[in-house]
């Protein structure tokens, strides 16, 4: 029951009507996905860790009112204990600082560094614990990363905190994410998504100008913040990203660390490649976590690269990021990977960007990615191994439950 879906899924591929640039489509993904696409905002990109924990370092050593944390890893490390004790060092200073860690994404993390933070003042909750009463959800994880200071300044992204996300993807031990700062008054429904699961978790509503306070504009993008969850809409990922990629007219760029679309988003992913859509993908290459979840993905690369999808395998280190460019206008980031998990088991939250400038800059940093990756052609992976194919068929049973 737990790995079931309550909710019907989205069955059928819909039809190419309107691309991207189209008023109608802001308006379906403004008013059909829920939140409103909001203007005035500023998003900066930080590449790896190296850019990604100073900058929310500084904000949360900054934090004059609240730091609101929610995250899926947090694990034993340097960097969990800085993060520990810049947030015990707010919350001492009367800074209410609020984290919520999923229950088995920080299963590894040092019990002295939770107990360091509650003694400051913190108030650290667990998602979806191992207790009775969870049992029938003990498989909705929350995956998103959040990070909100003073209701004002948001952070969203790929990465965990963890030493594998330290450095510069130098080596295979320090992986290869990406991560956003944004500012402006998208970060209010950012506060909202991270608030939905602390209320959930805890039956305490946050609120007033402590939490949202006036935001002024501080830039020119327009941005909405778009969560998702097995509770309330476990198909709003997915019909966002269907939305977004039967408008798409010219390109399509994915990189996503769990690369394992359901029939529906393959389907959608060939029609868009048959329709003259550049179609570029890229996933882990043989540094990755999670090894079965590579298998599946594999194993249903076939029609794709017959439809013309170029499908790329990074090869540095592990790849973690999780990004899709549409028509260099429309660009999605946060914490949702293309696999089974994400589109319909755990919360996600995604930031969609909707400006050509920030598009341009992404796909910079996405065909940086390309030239460390290599392609993988239909002719190549239809030699692959045999025993390469029995084991990615053998994947395809277990990964929707990974």
């Amino acid at each position: 029951m737990n790995f079931g879906i309550a909710e019907r899924r989205i069955e059928q591929e819909m039809p190419h009507l309107y691309p991207v640039d189209d008023p109608q489509f802001f308006r379906s993904m403004g008013i059909l996905m829920g939140p409103a696409i909001v203007q005035g905002n500023r998003v900066q990109e930080l590449v790896n860790g190296e850019q990604i924990f100073p900058a929310m370092l500084q904000a949360i050593r900054e934090a004059r009112r609240t730091v609101l944390f929610e995250t899926f890893i947090y694990w034993a490390g340097d960097i969990g204990e800085q993060m520990a004790d810049a947030l015990s060092e707010r919350a001492r200073n009367g800074v209410k600082v609020h984290v919520l860690l999923d229950w088995v994404g920080s299963i590894r993390c040092d019990a002295k560094l939770l107990e360091t933070m509650s003694e400051a003042g913190v108030e650290v909750r667990r998602y979806h614990p191992l207790h009775w009463y969870h049992l029938m959800r003990m498989n909705n994880r929350t995956h998103r990363k959040l990070l909100i200071v003073d209701g004002s300044i948001g952070f969203t992204g790929g990465v965990g905190i963890a030493p594998q996300w330290t450095g510069h993807a130098q080596d295979p031990d320090h992986w290869r994410d990406t991560h956003f700062r944004v500012d402006g008054p998208v970060v209010a429904q950012m506060q909202s998504v991270m608030l939905a699961n602390w209320s959930k978790t805890t039956g305490v509503v946050l609120h007033g100008d402590a939490y949202f306070p006036p935001l002024e504009p501080v830039g020119h993008l327009p941005a909405q913040m778009f969560a998702s969850s097995p509770t309330g809409g476990s198909e709003s990922m997915t019909l966002m990203y269907m939305l977004a990629i039967t408008a798409a007219v010219r390109s399509i760029d994915i990189g996503s660390a769990y690369f394992v679309p359901d029939d529906v988003n393959c389907k959608a992913l060939r029609s868009a490649a048959q329709r003259g859509v550049r179609v570029r993908i890229i996933t882990p290459g043989r540094h990755t976590d999670e090894a079965t979840v590579r298998r599946a993905s594999r194993g249903i690369w076939g029609a794709l690269l017959q439809a013309g999808v170029e499908m790329y395998e990074y090869q540095p280190t592990m790849f973690h990021v999780k990004i899709m460019i549409v028509d260099q206008l429309l660009t999605s980031v946060g914490s949702t990977n293309f696999d089974p998990r994400s589109l319909h088991l755990n919360d996600e939250a995604n930031l969609n960007v909707y400006d050509t400038d920030f598009a341009r800059r992404m796909t910079d940093i996405f065909e940086a990615d390309l030239k460390a990756s290599r392609r993988i052609t239909f002719e190549e992976w239809r030699h692959r191994p045999l025993h390469e194919k029995v084991k990615e068929k053998l994947a395809a049973v277990v990964t929707p439950i990974l």
